[in-house]
């Protein structure tokens, strides 16, 4: 990972994205109120943080044999894009996909969106995980599918327990930065 734009996306995410407070006063998706909260669309819809993030995810997979990047929308459809991007930049095709929460009611009925295929290799891309709840539910959804899902990628990790869990459905997991990296930084300023 090129560490000049890890450095950079820290710098963004804390800029656009984190919030903390004494106090637990931010309620997550699971239920749970937290100290700090951290909106990653703020940076995954910014040019700077689409081209940080894009790059730095590409990088990670650049080797990979893989057809495709994608995930649950709407956290994972910027990110996706920006990877593809990324990668035909470089003059590798790696196409992006979008998975809906639940099948289309109509049409062909499908929960998973773009230029993907059964039999395709996948890396499920996920902007936070806390429980990992979603990024499971991305994981099932793929593979019913007919798609290999080849690992995970999740732009933050909480680190709350949902990396464990995924690590239950996926023998790869990987994360740009932590909690506790931007913590770190946090602090610094």
């Amino acid at each position: 990972m090129h560490q000049d734009y890890k450095k950079r996306l820290i710098a963004l995410l804390l800029k656009k994205s984190f919030k903390y407070s004494e106090e637990p006063t931010f309620k997550l998706a699971s239920g749970k109120m937290s100290n700090y909260y951290i909106d990653c669309r703020k940076v995954t819809h910014h040019p700077e943080g689409k081209f940080l993030i894009g790059n730095i995810i590409y990088n990670m997979i650049k080797d990979l044999p893989i057809q495709s990047v994608g995930g649950l929308t709407m956290g994972a459809d910027p990110i996706a894009c920006s990877v593809s991007y990324a990668a035909y930049s470089d003059k590798h095709n790696i196409a992006s996909f979008s998975i809906r929460k639940e099948p289309k009611g109509h049409g062909l009925g499908k929960q998973v969106e773009g230029d993907v295929q059964a039999g395709d290799s996948v890396i499920i891309l996920e902007d936070v995980i806390t429980t990992g709840g979603s990024t499971i539910k991305a994981i099932e959804a793929a593979e019913r599918e007919g798609l290999k899902v080849a690992g995970v990628i999740a732009l933050v990790d909480r680190q709350e327990g949902g990396g464990e869990e995924v690590l239950k459905h996926v023998s790869d997991l990987q994360v740009v930065c932590t909690r506790e990296e931007l913590v770190e930084a946090y602090k610094q300023q």
